[in-house]
This record gives C-alpha cells, sequence and structure tokens, in this order.
C-alpha cells in the first residue's frame, strides 16, 4: 500500500464501511472478506483511517509497549511464592510460549492487515462464533486491565504523595482518554517516548543488580549466588514438602508470568493504521524472542539475584512501590535516590500500558461492530479518523480503579491481575485454534506458505506445544483451592469464571445466527493473498550509519 496515499477528511459522525454479504466467498453464507476499495485494490477499511503508526512505532510498541506493572510490581509476588529458580523458569517457559503466540498473530496479521487482530481472523479461519465469543473475552480482558494500571499508577504516586488515590486515578484517567481521542500518530509518539524510558530503566536496573551482585554497591559487599543457597532457589509453595512444593511453585509462577506478557500479542490490533504493515509487521514480529529474553527473562534472573524470596516486602499488601523487586533491591544495598528513579519510571510505564490497552481494546471492539457484532456506533470516526464512541466506552469502564478507594488497593490489583490473566489465556488459546486451522487450510488447498506476505518458522510444531500447555493452565488454573485448608473465593472465580461465559457466548451466538466451522477447502486464504499482491509495498530503505548497530528493530 503506497504511503503517499493520503486518506480523506472525516467528520465526527463518519463511520468506517460496513461488510456486505459476497455470494461469490468460497465460504458460502459467511461474511465477505471485507469491501475493497475499487481504486486502490486495497480494503476499504484500510483507505478509511488514518495510517498514522510508523515502522518505529509499531516496532516500539511491539518491543516494550505492554512492558507494565505485570514485570515492575507483580514479578516481587513470582520471586516470593516460587524462588528465583523457580520464577526464573516460569518466566523463561512462558516466554517461549507468548512468542509462539507473537509470531502466529504476526503472520497472520500481514495477511489480514484489518483492524481487530484475532477478532477479524477467528472470523475467516474459524467460525464467526468464535470470533463474537473471543471479542467479547478480549473486550472484558481489556476493560479490566485498563483500570488495573491506573491503580498501580495512583497508588505508585503514594511513594511521595498523601493525595487521595482517586485524584490521580481521575488524572490519569482523564489524560488517557485525551490521548486516545487524537490523532494514531500522537498515541505512536507518546508510546515510543514511554517505552525508550521503560527500555532504559530495564537495562539500568539489571546493571544495578549486577554491580550489587558483585559488591559495587555503597556497602561493598558481595553477593553472588547467596540467595540461591539460602533460602534456596525454590520455594516449598503452600507449605508442601518435596518436589512437589516446588513443582507447585514454578507452576503458579507461569500464572505470574502469563499477566507480565498479556498484550504481547496486540501488534496487529491496529493494523489497519499501519503504514506498510505487510512490512511493519512481520518485521516487528521476527525478534519477539530476543526481545523477550533481554527485557523479562534476564531480569527476573537478576532480580532473583539480589532479593531473597523469603523478603517479607516482596508479597506485601501494602500495595506500593515497597513491594517492586526493583525498589526491594535498591533499598537493601543501601541506595537511596535510585527507588525514587525507579518508582517514576514504573509509573509512566504502568500508564503507557494503559494507554496502549486503550487502543487496542477500542479497535477490538471495533473489529466486533465492523461486521454487527457490536453495536454500528463503536464505529463512528471523529475528526482525527479515530473511533471516539468505542474509547469513550473504555474511559467509563476507568470508574473500575475506584473500587480501591473501599479496600486496599493491592487487593483490588491483585483480583484485576487474575481477571486479566485468565482472558489473556483464553485470548492466546484462541489464536493458536485459529492460526493451526489457517495452517491446515493452506495446506488443505494446496497453497505454499511461500506466497504469503510473511511466514513464521518453526509451525506448526511450536503451535501445539503452546497449545497444550496453555490448556493445561486453563484447566489448573485455581488448583490450589482444591487443596485442603486453601479455599480462596477470589482464586476460584478469577480462575473458572471465564470459561463457562465464553462457551455461553460461543454456543449462544451459533444458536441465534446459525453459524458453522469453515471447512479447511473453504478457509479463504487465496483472496487474502490476491489482496496483498496488488498492493505492493515500498521496499523499506537500508539502514545507514550507526543504525546497522540497531539489532533491536530495523
Amino acid at each position: 500500500m503506497p504511503t503517499t496515499n493520503s486518506p480523506p477528511d472525516h467528520s465526527s459522525t463518519d463511520t468506517m464501511p460496513h461488510v456486505v454479504k459476497d455470494e461469490k466467498s468460497p465460504a458460502h453464507g459467511m461474511e465477505s472478506l471485507a469491501l475493497v476499495d475499487e481504486g486502490t485494490g486495497e480494503f476499504e477499511e484500510v483507505t478509511a483511517v488514518r495510517q498514522g503508526l510508523h515502522q518505529r512505532h509499531i516496532q516500539m510498541i511491539a518491543l516494550a509497549g505492554t512492558i507494565g506493572t505485570g514485570l515492575f510490581l507483580s514479578s516481587g509476588r513470582a520471586i516470593a511464592r516460587s524462588g528465583p529458580l523457580g520464577a526464573f523458569l516460569g518466566y523463561l517457559v512462558m516466554g517461549c510460549v507468548a512468542g509462539t503466540v507473537t509470531l502466529t498473530v504476526g503472520e497472520m496479521g500481514a495477511l489480514v492487515p484489518l483492524n481487530g487482530g484475532i477478532v477479524r481472523y477467528a472470523e475467516h479461519f474459524v467460525d464467526p462464533a468464535l470470533a463474537f465469543a473471543n471479542g467479547y473475552n478480549v473486550v472484558y480482558s481489556y476493560l479490566v486491565s485498563i483500570p488495573a494500571e491506573l491503580v498501580a499508577a495512583a497508588v505508585l504516586v503514594q511513594f511521595w504523595s498523601d493525595l487521595n488515590s482517586a485524584i490521580w486515578i481521575t488524572i490519569f484517567g482523564l489524560v488517557m482518554v485525551l490521548t486516545a481521542l487524537l490523532f494514531v500518530r500522537v498515541y505512536g509518539e507518546l508510546e515510543f517516548f514511554f517505552s525508550t524510558l521503560k527500555i532504559l530503566l530495564i537495562i539500568g536496573v539489571n546493571i544495578m543488580a549486577l554491580l550489587i551482585t558483585c559488591g559495587g554497591g555503597p556497602t561493598h559487599e558481595s553477593i553472588g549466588f547467596q540467595y540461591w543457597r539460602h533460602p534456596g532457589p525454590f520455594v516449598q509453595y503452600l507449605g508442601i514438602d518435596g518436589a512437589l512444593g516446588r513443582f507447585l511453585g514454578v507452576w503458579t509462577a507461569l500464572n505470574n508470568a502469563l499477566y507480565s506478557y498479556s498484550g504481547i500479542e496486540t501488534i496487529t490490533v491496529a493494523a489497519g493504521e499501519t503504514r506498510s504493515p505487510r512490512q511493519a509487521i512481520p518485521q516487528a514480529t521476527k525478534r519477539i524472542f530476543i526481545r523477550i529474553l533481554l527485557f523479562y527473562v534476564i531480569s527476573i534472573f537478576m532480580i532473583g539475584l539480589v532479593v531473597p524470596s523469603n523478603d517479607p516486602d516482596l508479597d506485601s499488601s501494602s500495595g506500593t512501590s515497597s513491594a517492586s523487586p526493583f525498589v526491594i533491591a535498591a533499598t537493601r544495598a543501601g541506595i537511596k535516590v535510585v527507588p525514587s528513579i525507579i518508582n517514576a519510571v514504573v509509573i509512566t510505564s504502568a500508564w503507557s500500558s494503559g494507554n496502549s490497552n486503550m487502543l487496542g481494546g477500542s479497535r477490538v471492539l471495533v473489529g466486533l461492530a465492523m461486521n454487527g457484532r457490536a453495536p454500528r456506533v463503536f464505529t463512528q470516526l471523529n475528526r482525527f479518523s479515530v473511533p471516539w464512541v468505542a474509547v469513550s466506552l473504555y474511559g467509563l469502564f476507568m470508574a473500575l480503579g475506584y473500587m480501591s478507594l473501599s479496600s486496599t488497593a493491592n487487593n483490588v490489583f491483585n483480583w484485576l491481575q487474575d481477571l486479566v490473566s485468565i482472558t489473556t489465556l483464553t485470548n492466546w488459546l484462541t489464536i493458536l485454534v485459529t492460526y493451526l486451522r489457517f495452517y491446515y487450510g493452506c495446506r488443505k488447498q494446496g497453497i505454499s506458505r511461500k506466497s504469503l506476505p510473511w511466514a513464521a518458522p518453526l509451525q506448526p510444531y511450536i503451535s501445539w506445544v503452546a497449545l497444550v500447555l496453555l490448556s493445561l493452565l486453563l484447566l489448573t488454573g485455581g488448583y490450589s483451592t482444591f487443596i485442603h485448608g486453601h479455599w480462596d473465593n477470589e482464586t476460584f472465580v478469577s480462575s473458572y469464571i471465564n470459561i463457562p461465559l465464553f462457551l455461553i457466548l460461543y454456543f449462544g451466538y451459533k444458536l441465534v445466527c446459525k453459524t458453522k466451522i469453515v471447512a479447511l477447502g473453504d478457509i479463504p486464504i487465496q483472496p487474502f493473498i490476491d489482496i496483498a499482491n496488488r498492493n505492493p509495498e515500498p521496499l523499506p530503505k537500508p539502514k545507514q550509519g550507526w543504525h546497522k548497530l540497531n539489532v533491536l528493530w530495523d
């Protein structure tokens, strides 16, 4: 798609093109791919919005856009419950799963660059009912995760101020809504800036942890692997002795890591607003594993070196930055200035992650509305070509953050975190199922994967492994409640309530709309390939000078 095309201006009452029935579609009776602009041969939805996200925006969002309170706060809980080695293994394994999910969604997104991400792919490659069920699962996830990030940002401010959290929730929320209502380019620039801060913070705290470990702190005490020897590399989770207790600790760390990685798959939800998406999305996806290793796995490893798993502040109920392992490490080493710096950047990270969720959530809702699975009003665009009604809905649900005023903020944050984790798990399972249907659809129809805009490596093997592991996590998410003496209402509800809700949405939609699973031979893959071939994108400029040293993004 040429980047020189300028989309028309839109009034506040304009809506995106709607989908119509296509009797010639290979999947007869299914809603068509989307309306195609006769002049450009591209999706009309793509020409209706502004392509305000550049290569550097989409790649930086993929690099660090979703790094938020999951890494900076809840990682402490992982170490407290699993031990340094247990937490490291949990983040390593779940990092491989998150990378696999991102690869699959990147391959589908490069072929189908429409807003909504998995909602659009599931509709064409599996069953419109699956798109409906998972679409509202994702919407629900975003409705919960945005207040969670707001609560985290608000309570972190209490590191310096005693003002009521409601003030900060209101301020951060209003700024977030106003940002989301402006040009998507504004969002891209803000995410680029805040993601840069997050990367610098992660690099800084890891260097700090290395210096502390080697005796470079104010106390000049060399720690080495002292905390791996005592209290030990693993924690006997729930007080269960032996190998079982250690295994349960590692298994629990997988759920903690799941929350930290949530949102990493959202690089395609705004594909319709990304310039040259068939190049930008693959480039943002190719190095996902090295990014996960550098920013998540190494960070959790370094934290485990400088903070003992039995430190009472790691799993504290204060709900403030004292529960951040980075702050605990600096405080234990006698470094006085660093905690405030870390706290300030973590606040921006929480706000940035919420801002990223605002974009993703509104575009998923638009994707549902485009095909009649949500009210058409959510497709209305303002003068900046932003779906303002969808953004406003998420703004209203920010009020969930005020629940922290009637309970401890930490309890509210933990509830919201658990709810986000289970919806993320369901979303990832849907992505993998959809991708495998797409993969075997290509094989059934004799379509070479070389004809796709981009094909992910090691498929379908890594997708099957990830699918099995995530299925086990879904079924065992609330296992601790079935151990005598460990029943917990919050854990049980947050672990399992999403399963019946998802099934009700799926089978309810099938019953009402009479949808069927699309046969492998009828999946409309070739028409998408034809659209991509009719719209070649300009080749990227070769790297010049010091840019050749950049190994993280293109």
